[in-house]
C-alpha cells in the first residue's frame, strides 16, 4: 500500500435529481469525524457504507441533510472596521469558569 498524495486524498460529494440519497467519499478528518456523530446522532438519515484502509470513507445519507453554504469575500468595508475594532480591543479570549459547590 503506497502513501497517497494530498492531491489525490479527494472529497467527492454525489447525488442525482432522482433519488433522495447523497452519496460522500472522503479523506478529510474534519468531514469524517462530522459524518461519523451525525450518523451515530441520526443512523436512519446517514450510513457509512464503507471504510479503507488507505483512510477513505463513503457514507450515504437523506440528500435533504445535506446543503451547501457560499460565504462571499469580505468587502474591504467590513475589513477596515475589523481591523479598527481589533486595534482598539485587540484579541481576548473569554474563559468561563464553573464553580463547583
Amino acid at each position: 500500500m503506497t502513501k497517497l498524495s494530498k492531491y489525490e486524498k479527494e472529497t467527492i460529494i454525489n447525488w442525482n435529481e432522482a433519488e433522495n440519497l447523497a452519496s460522500i467519499y472522503t479523506f478529510n478528518a474534519s468531514l469524517k469525524r462530522r459524518l461519523a456523530d451525525f450518523s451515530r446522532k441520526y443512523p436512519l438519515l446517514c450510513r457509512l457504507e464503507r471504510s479503507t484502509p488507505e483512510g477513505s470513507v463513503t457514507y450515504v445519507l437523506d440528500k435533504s441533510r445535506l446543503s451547501i453554504r457560499l460565504v462571499p469575500p469580505y468587502s474591504e468595508e467590513r475589513k477596515a472596521a475589523a481591523r479598527e475594532y481589533a486595534k482598539e480591543h485587540g484579541f481576548q479570549v473569554i474563559v468561563a469558569e464553573e464553580k463547583i459547590a
